[in-house]
């Protein structure tokens, strides 16, 4: 051990002391008519002979004596630009990306000192898009204090975050938004949802987070909101060696000796069970009775985990570290390079009122409802997200390849004590009186490798060139070993089995393993349309899907005295001294023929193929035009079966579909834009949507049921948007858009049962709104506030769904007096505002960064109700952030940063909501505020 602490100290001295020998300029070369990287341009040191070229990918890098220089930019057929006062200084590196223009070969002098702002950057790219964007960079996540994606991406103009995981864009629900991985599909691993969780991706990784959201052929056709490109590193142009470490502490939540914990496995701190909380027997073990095998039934039933209820003990802190290495050799003539970054992180949280509630309206009493459903208690998660990457790239003077491998796994245990009140027939009557313990754990896991060439097939100034990427995917969703223990409550607090009441004592297993295999193939050429420069692109990609779903369940109940239980003690129900005993006919055994269930389980297999063509021109000098066409061929097939019908491969569904678009940008000036774009889109049903699964939540009570008859949602898109970028990443927008759907999917009740839910094509709808967006420096009110920037986004929204005739009908039916019901309604997901506000600080002089930053969303219609079952909405959560980072160290390398989250205290809160009654609550979580203190150190 000492041996090796002794290498990894000459390492950092070594690196440390020839990372600072000398100052580098580093950069991109950007063509600036179609934004893509300049390979080979020219960059000399004025006056001398020195020099580089950019590589394949535009980029190109200097060391350089401590001094200030003036750098030569030039290609032939491109304005040579100059930079002059660029100040090198040892140990410190100056990043200077440059737009080269076409058409001239006039000499422009820009004299500029400052380095270049990464907010600028993804701004510049904002400017030169061909589709309507917005983006948020490395340096911006820093800025607003983000630990991961999901945080990070709020900020984003028209971007929302659902269960601090979920990103919605415009407002629209999930299944609108698409998530990506460096520009590849990459599966979610929650099986309620479209897109992958957020907060699994760390910031560390990240080189920006790009949102589009209007289309272009290039893109895959299934967005409506927008797709979310996550955009990781790529291997640095220097050596790069960081670690961070953080804690954070919500008096809330962190040591509370109410917290709620249950025994797991060895290995639950790296996010993954060990195999303690495998099923105990085989999957298609016959389940015998009392009547049957005895010997057999005991045996059987003394397998199981007999803890079914957690204990009590203090809450810990939440805390995390990571760290990531980089670099770049040179070999012979090429370069290789990699990037390796791990990040954990292990996070605590505890609610000591967590709500869940079902009703529906009281047709006897027009100002009341009546609860189907009241379950209030405390619970403890735990939650730990463990990250690793690597990449390698290799690159020649005409050919570039790249691996990146990305793991993330992810362990959340939970455990509660609920009490809870049941309607014995789903409408309010024969109410009873329940406690429910619950102890969870769910493992998740995604693996995501991509393999990537990019290409020039000619070494002329005109190449073809050739992109394309291979990436497979395997995720997992275990949800291991579920204990879910009701006991119903006799009047004078007796407690007893009550399966009539809600359920037998549960034990599950549920499993999802899913693998998705994508590639891509991409060309480009520069061409002459009209006697102008024109940009042609055409490709093809293809992605397949599998997906299997199983859930085995075991029950448990009493034969002859329960006394045992009567005290409310769970932990005696699978005591080997409270087993059944043929001798006296008595005691705890598994019901008889519980077993494995077909109904439950179900495989799905997707298939989507495209191919598509885009052309770049300008009408005019001013007028840039991208016209496409993607051609989409979709197949589904189902295996699985309900109580009358067996589904062996299915086709369920089988769409051949165009997709045209069209962006038009007219540059009013170097620094503004007009834009208006249409496009075609779609949204198709997940596999569980599309699907007869019944799937039963043990805690809240509530069943999902899947609708196979469903079909994909067609959108028509338009889009209007003008853009002003000013200098240092300020930036002025305002945007309109109107969508018009057919046949959304939306999340309802089945009519009569308030706890049971399904998805249906409920009628066709339009969402139209608007966007606007500032970023500006305050320098303009006093020269000393031009370090203090506000940074403000907001979004107007409008949604309007026709309902269906059923739908209506059943409405109109439990109508309360008084009550008129529309025709039109919202749509479901979509909310009708979203507001982002934020004061940013950022003085590199010092080394202070910091930002206090606000966001709300509106009341949005997260289910939709249905006769007497009432709709239910998500409330507004005002969330109030502040961070600051203080760099210090002579070359700053080192930072400490504080954050405080949910500074107002809000609540997340879903209601019911009833015409002429008080609302009632669906859900309410309460986060509490949490205050986070961060160290990070680069060597």
């Amino acid at each position: 051990m000492k041996n090796i602490q002794n290498v990894l100290t000459f390492v950092f001295i070594l690196t440390f002391s020839l990372s600072f020998a000398q100052g580098i300029v580093t950069g991109t070369i950007i063509d600036d008519e179609f934004s893509e990287p300049m390979a080979f341009s020219n960059v000399l040191v004025k006056g001398t002979t020195i020099g580089v070229s950019s590589d394949f990918d535009g980029k190109y890098q200097l060391e350089l004596e401590e001094g200030t220089y003036t750098l030569v930019f030039s290609f032939v057929g491109y304005k040579t630009k100059e930079i002059t006062d660029v100040v090198i200084k040892n140990g410190e590196t100056v990043i200077l990306d440059i737009l080269l223009e076409t058409n001239s070969l006039d000499t422009v002098v820009i004299t500029t000192s400052t380095k270049r702002n990464t907010e600028s950057s993804v701004l510049n790219l904002q400017k030169k898009s061909v589709v309507v964007m917005d983006g948020i960079s490395a340096q911006a996540i820093k800025n607003s204090g983000a630990s991961n994606v999901a945080s990070a991406v709020k900020s984003v103009p028209g971007v929302s975050i659902q269960g601090g995981k979920y990103v919605y864009v415009r407002g629209l629900g999930d299944r609108y938004t698409k998530s990506i991985l460096n520009g590849v599909d990459i599966p979610g691993l929650d099986p309620d949802r479209n897109t992958i969780q957020m907060d699994l991706f760390p910031t560390n990784i990240l080189d920006n987070v790009i949102v589009l959201k209007s289309a272009s052929a290039e893109y895959p056709a299934d967005f409506t909101g927008g797709i979310v490109n996550i955009v990781t590193k790529d291997f640095p142009t220097k050596a790069e060696y960081s670690i961070s470490l953080g804690l954070g502490y919500n008096p809330d939540m962190h040591f509370n000796n109410e917290y709620l914990k249950a025994t797991g496995s060895d290995t639950d701190f790296f996010g993954f069970d060990d195999g303690t909380r495998d099923l105990p027997i085989h999957r298609y073990q016959q389940i015998p009775g009392t009547f049957d095998d005895r010997l057999l039934l005991t045996t059987l039933t003394d397998r199981f985990s007999k803890e079914l209820s957690a204990k009590q003990q203090a809450s810990g802190m939440n805390f995390d570290f990571g760290f990531t290495l980089g670099n770049q050799y040179d070999v012979g003539d090429n370069k290789i390079g990699y990037l390796a970054s791990f990040s954990y992180k292990n996070e605590t949280e505890f609610y000591k009122s967590r709500i869940d509630g079902a009703n529906i309206k009281d047709s006897e009493d027009d100002n009341n409802t009546k609860p189907t459903l009241i379950s209030s208690g405390t619970e403890g998660i735990n939650n730990i997200i463990l990250n690793g990457m690597l990449g390698l790239t290799y690159k020649t003077d005409l050919s570039k390849y790249g691996v990146k491998l990305l793991h993330i796994q992810n362990g959340e245990s939970t455990a509660g004590y609920f009490d809870q009140i049941i309607s014995q027939d789903g409408l309010g009557g024969g109410l009873e009186n329940l406690t429910k313990s619950s102890i969870t754990y769910t493992e998740r896991s995604v693996t995501n490798l991509l393999i990537s060439g990019d290409h020039r097939l000619s070494d002329d100034d005109n190449p073809l060139n050739l992109e394309w990427k291979l990436s497979p995917t395997f995720s997992k969703v275990m949800d291991k070993n579920h204990k879910i223990t009701p006991l119903q409550q006799t009047d004078n607090g007796e407690s007893f089995i009550s399966p009539s009441a809600s359920t037998y004592p549960i034990q599950l297993w549920r499993n999802l393993i899913e693998e998705s295999w994508s590639g891509k193939v991409d060309l480009d050429k520069n061409i002459e349309l009209f006697g102008k420069p024109a940009k042609l692109k055409f490709g093809g990609a293809y992605t397949y899907k599998f997906r299997d779903f199983s859930i085995d369940d075991y029950t448990f109940t009493i034969s002859g005295d329960d006394s045992f239980i009567a005290d409310g003690n769970v932990n005696n129900l699978l005591n080997s001294d409270n087993l059944w005993n043929p001798t006296t006919d008595s005691g705890t055994h598994l019901v008889f023929g519980d077993q494995f269930n077909a109904n439950d389980s179900y495989e799905g297999e997707q298939g989507i193929g495209a191919t598509y063509l885009s052309i770049e021109f300008n009408l005019a000098e001013n007028l840039k035009t991208v016209l496409g066409l993607r051609t989409e061929y979709f197949s589904s097939y189902y295996t699985g079966q309900n109580n009358s019908e067996v589904y062996n491969r299915e086709n369920i569904l089988d769409e051949f579909d165009f997709f045209p678009s069209a962006n038009l940008i007219y540059s009013v000036n170097d620094k503004s834009n007009l834009r208006t774009s249409f496009s075609r889109t779609t949204a198709r049903p997940s596999f569980k949507e599309a699907s007869v699964a019944q799937i039963f939540d043990p805690i809240t009570n509530r069943l999902f049921i899947g609708n196979i008859d469903l079909v994909p949602t067609y959108v028509n898109n338009f889009d209007l948007r003008y853009e002003y970028f000013g200098n240092r990443g300020q930036m002025f927008a305002i945007s309109g858009f109107f969508k018009d759907f057919t046949d959304p999917i939306e999340q309802t009740f089945f009519l009569q049962a308030p706890t049971q839910l399904t998805m249906g094509n409920l009628g066709n709808a339009t969402v139209y709104g608007v966007e606007f967006e500032l970023r500006q420096r305050l320098g303009f009110i006093s020269e000393g506030l031009d370090n203090l920037k506000i940074v403000a986004n907001a979004s107007l929204m409008k949604s309007e769904v026709t309902m269906s005739d059923d739908e209506f009908e059943s409405r109109n039916l439990a109508a309360l007096n008084g009550e008129t019901i529309d025709r039109e309604r919202d749509l479901q997901g979509q909310a009708p505002y979203l507001i982002n506000v934020g004061l940013d600080y950022n003085n590199s002089d010092i080394g202070v960064q910091s930002g206090l930053f606000y966001n709300v969303q509106g009341k949005t219609l997260e289910t939709v109700g249905i006769g007497l079952v009432p709709d239910v909405y998500t409330q507004p959560f005002e969330s109030l952030n502040f961070t600051i980072n203080k760099s210090f160290g002579e070359n700053k390398n080192s930072s400490i940063d504080l954050k405080v989250t949910n500074i107002l205290g809000s609540t997340k809160l879903s209601e019911y909501d009833i015409y002429g009654a008080a609302n009632q609550t669906f859900s309410l979580r309460d986060p509490g505020t949490e205050i986070s203190l961060g160290y990070s150190f680069k060597f």
